[in-house]
């Protein structure tokens, strides 16, 4: 029974119901100044597992919904940009109601993902300049890219050893002797 009890604590931790207690006395500064922030805003973002669930469903589906459907659009690449890129953030959001807003900034922070979490970003800054602003189908196109190439090396993040996998299958490719 108490086996069940810790696989039941963390799957609640899994999904951010229990919030860890920080020392506050640690904390100081600026940084101290957004954990307060994003502790405020995690207590008023309190929903049960039920409405997380719903929550992450809905907004996954429609960000599937709109990556995919921007493939109907892909000879007009200033609509594919933009909803391609509201598509993935739509999904990258999703994640945040299962296991709460602080953990997923947390987690795309950490170490290990922070440069793929500004590529990624970045990416997604760059495709809606290119299409919203620039209006240029070519620069649209390859900033899409340039996010997609971005989605996939953030994804492999949360992959042990995928990305050095990865790096070393495209190493082999396309190192060639002459």
């Amino acid at each position: 029974m108490e086996k069940m009890n810790q696989a039941l604590e963390k799957m609640k931790m899994l999904v951010g119901m229990e919030v860890e207690e920080e020392d506050e006395e640690q904390a100081s500064g600026p940084s101290r100044d957004l954990s307060s922030f994003i502790d405020d805003f995690n207590r008023n973002c309190a929903l049960s597992s039920k409405q997380r669930l719903y929550g992450f469903a809905i907004c996954f589906v429609s960000g599937l919904a709109c990556t995919f459907l921007s493939m109907l659009v892909f000879f007009h690449p200033i609509k594919f940009g933009v909803t391609f890129t509201f598509g993935n953030l739509l999904a990258l959001g999703s994640t945040a109601f299962l296991i709460g807003p602080k953990r997923q900034v947390t987690m795309m922070l950490d170490p290990v993902r922070i440069y793929a979490t500004a590529l990624y970003l970045a990416s997604i800054i760059i495709a809606l300049f290119c299409a919203v602003y620039v209006h240029s189908k070519i620069l649209t196109l390859f900033a899409v890219i340039l996010e997609f190439g971005a989605l996939f090396w953030y994804s492999l993040s949360y992959v042990p050893f995928a990305r050095s996998m990865v790096s070393k299958i495209m190493v082999g490719c396309f190192d060639t002797e002459f």
